[in-house]
């Protein structure tokens, strides 16, 4: 096990703390804001990895609460095809880190690579912070293509864990009551990240060398979420959601150009 400096367990526990706490008021997954956290540390597919094993660990907690409220047969017709989605968008992920960089260039004496994993994670990240913005909270697509938009979360959240907006655009109009609506996402969750955790079960193996500080970022997100939790109300603020998202593209365009 990679023995990390504690000034690197201080920076990725208080990120990890703080971005599980602010899902609860800014409208955004766990995933979305804690995956860029993890990737300033360390290659993106590592950090997409690290973040599902977080995020799967969340979902099973929140399954002993309310997974019993899913409705089955929604999560048939929708867990079912985005079980094969996620297979396939975990496989795309892992191809994409054996791609050849795009270019290279020097900045500041300094080495840098646009590598074709890193782009395409970066558009990702700013499509779905547009996605989980107020503006396109509510959008609901007609329940007739449940099958198909299992196979379109499951896909992109193999690929690079983005699955809740486009589940939920899918779920809204299939009739379920608030505590099903949830109970059954939880259940999907949980099935697409049981699927891209085995495709990148390469990437979680390199990743044992620092599962002691993948094991503190994990503690820091639960105490962060359950503290935020019980110190606030869940809302949600607009200020907050527009500079979150601005953020996250900062981050976006700083990974897709390499120089993170």
């Amino acid at each position: 096990m990679i023995e990390w400096p504690a000034m690197h367990y201080v920076i990725v526990c208080l990120a990890a703390f703080f971005t599980s706490g602010l899902t609860l008021f800014s409208g955004f997954g766990l995933g979305t804001l804690l995956m860029p956290v993890f990737a300033l540390f360390f290659p993106v597919s590592l950090a997409i990895a690290m973040t599902a094993v977080v995020h799967f660990l969340n979902n099973l907690f929140k399954l002993v609460l309310i997974g019993k409220r899913a409705q089955r047969r929604v999560v048939w017709r929708f867990g079912l095809p985005a079980l094969g989605g996620a297979f396939l968008g975990a496989w795309v992920l892992v191809h994409l880190t054996d791609l050849p960089p795009i270019a290279t260039y020097t900045l500041f004496a300094a080495p840098h690579a646009i590598t074709p994993v890193k782009s395409v994670i970066a558009l990702l990240m700013i499509g779905f912070a547009v996605l989980e913005l107020p503006r396109f909270q509510h959008l609901a697509v007609d329940p007739r293509y449940v099958p198909l938009g299992g196979i379109l979360s499951g896909f992109f959240g193999g690929l690079s864990g983005h699955q809740g907006a486009l589940r939920s655009a899918f779920l809204l109009k299939t009739g379920l009551s608030k505590e099903e609506f949830i109970g059954t996402g939880v259940v999907i969750a949980c099935l697409v990240d049981v699927t891209r955790l085995l495709v990148y079960w390469k990437q979680l193996t390199a990743g044992m060398e620092h599962r002691g500080l993948l094991i503190a970022a994990a503690l820091s997100a639960f105490l962060g979420a359950w503290l935020g939790a019980r110190l606030m109300p869940k809302i949600t603020m607009r200020s907050v959601q527009i500079l979150v998202a601005t953020l996250l593209g900062f981050i976006a365009v700083g990974l897709g150009a390499g120089l993170l």
